[in-house]
């Protein structure tokens, strides 16, 4: 049995734990982790590994730094990845485009923040090229297979980062969400995948998709660590005009205490789509029953104007940022680009400037009939997907499977809310399901509390392998 085998989980506390009692070295988690990336093979999780050598430096720096220095270093030794259109100094950015590759000149300031805190970069992860899509499969590299069944799909745009959780090759991974990226992979991968408010994390440096509304996320396996992670990666930044300072949340929802009462929207029945999957169906009528024993009042909203929304992110004028920030690129290089990927961009083409200004009244318009809502409920909970797909599925209907997966997802930033992905289970095939758990800007208190008890007692109603993985052999 090799020492891959023997390490447990890199939960960021069971880690953590491990360093202070010296059951573990630095050196030896980064040995493990690249023997378990060795031992996988060309999975797609991957699009730029650092030399083992240079990660092995980094631990030597963080092991000469004093005991008592350590503590000021809230992430020392907890190992990382980061979405492959997110820049990292030194290091290439492709957004899954190969021909696209350059080497970047600066580090994202989240991403800055993680390693000044004493996080190791482990590389660059996997993504639908330029982020667009939520399937996974339209990359330059090798496609990801579903580390739990290895014909489905891990989700996208960050399809490597969530995998990279799962799998046991990081404690946590930095992605990217403008439609549902950083969600619907982690209820493909039984991870968590916190997509904050937006600006709370800086998007600068980074390959934009829909520059006004992208935000940086996070996957973990715990709650408590996607927490950990934003405390210190968020910030704000004088050099991002779309950054933001953090605000107080709205009164009442600075923190979450388990047993006080709440109430929760979900879809009304008519609008809950579940694509023919009676699982994911059942699990999500489960996850209600859950919310419900823990303290909430079920209250079934008009889901229509949502879905509106949901429309405009891909049948609507935002197509036209995709356009502005890699447009020209492809433009003067066609025959590089993922067919779907090149057709979704260049469509926006079609567009003129009136449109822009009627998708953005249409938008405020639905702003105004969703606000209501917001006075009834004080979360709202929606299936993280309403189903999953094989690849092959996807391959042979990649626009309307593609459409299926945002149905749940696609309206968070364009309304301006935070969202929160939690496991909720498996289908009988073995593929992971998720809730998730969207409130108001600055509600991420409310929503990592409220998702740690109900993913506690998932937990104890479902057994201990909604925490599982699968073996990183």
């Amino acid at each position: 049995m090799s020492f891959s085998d023997e390490l447990g989980s890199l939960d960021i506390s069971s880690l953590t734990r491990c360093y202070h009692t010296g059951n573990l070295s630095l050196a030896q988690v980064v040995e493990a982790i690249f023997e378990r990336i060795e031992m996988r093979g060309a999975d797609g999780i991957w699009t730029y590994l650092l030399p083992k050598e240079k990660v092995l430096r980094r631990v030597s720096d963080l092991e000469h730094i004093a005991p008592s220095a350590r503590r000021n270093l809230p992430l020392w030794g907890i190992p990382f990845s980061v979405k492959d259109c997110i820049d990292i100094a030194g290091i290439p950015t492709t957004c899954a485009c190969p021909s696209f590759k350059y080497i970047a000149a600066n580090t994202n300031p989240a991403v800055m923040q993680l390693l000044e805190a004493g996080a190791i970069i482990i590389g660059k992860t996997n993504l639908d090229q330029f982020a667009t899509g939520l399937v996974g499969i339209r990359t330059g590299y090798d496609v990801p297979h579903n580390p739990f069944v290895e014909d489905y799909i891990t989700g996208g745009s960050s399809s490597g980062a969530a995998p990279s959780v799962a799998t046991g090759l990081v404690s946590f991974a930095i992605g990217s969400d403008t439609g549902g990226s950083g969600r619907i992979p982690a209820g493909f991968n039984n991870v968590v995948g916190l997509k904050p408010t937006r600006g709370l994390l800086s998007a600068n440096h980074m390959v934009d998709a829909c520059k006004s509304i992208d935000c940086v996320s996070i996957f973990a396996l715990t709650v408590a660590d996607v927490w950990k992670v934003m405390q210190v990666a968020k910030g704000y930044d004088p050099e991002n005009p779309f950054s933001r300072r953090e605000a107080d949340p709205p009164v009442g929802f600075d923190t979450y205490q388990e047993g006080k009462k709440f109430r929760f929207g979900v879809p009304a029945k008519e609008h809950r789509e579940f694509f023919g999957n009676r699982d994911v169906e059942d699990l999500f009528t489960q996850a209600i029953e859950t919310f419900i024993d823990i303290g909430g009042t079920c209250i079934e909203i008009d889901y229509k104007p949502f879905v509106e929304v949901n429309n405009l992110l891909f049948n609507g004028p935002w197509i036209a940022e995709r356009y502005a920030s890699v447009g020209s690129f492809i433009e003067a290089n066609p025959q590089e680009i993922h067919p779907i990927v090149r057709d979704i961009i260049l469509a926006a083409k079609l567009l003129t400037a009136v449109e822009v200004f009627e998708g953005q009244y249409h938008l405020a318009t639905l702003q105004k009939a969703i606000q209501p809502v917001w006075e009834q409920i004080d979360v709202l909970i929606v299936p993280t997907a309403g189903t999953a797909y094989r690849i092959t599925e996807i391959e042979s209907s990649p626009l309307r499977l593609n459409a299926n997966l945002g149905y749940y997802t696609n309206f968070v930033n364009l309304l301006d809310l935070t969202a929160l992905a939690v496991p909720n289970g498996f289908q009988q095939n073995g593929m992971p399901s998720g809730v998730t758990l969207i409130g108001l800007p600055y509600t991420e208190p409310y929503l990592t509390g409220l998702g740690t008890t109900f993913h506690c007692r998932r937990v104890d109603k479902l057994g201990a392998t909604l925490f599982g993985f699968p073996s990183a052999t």
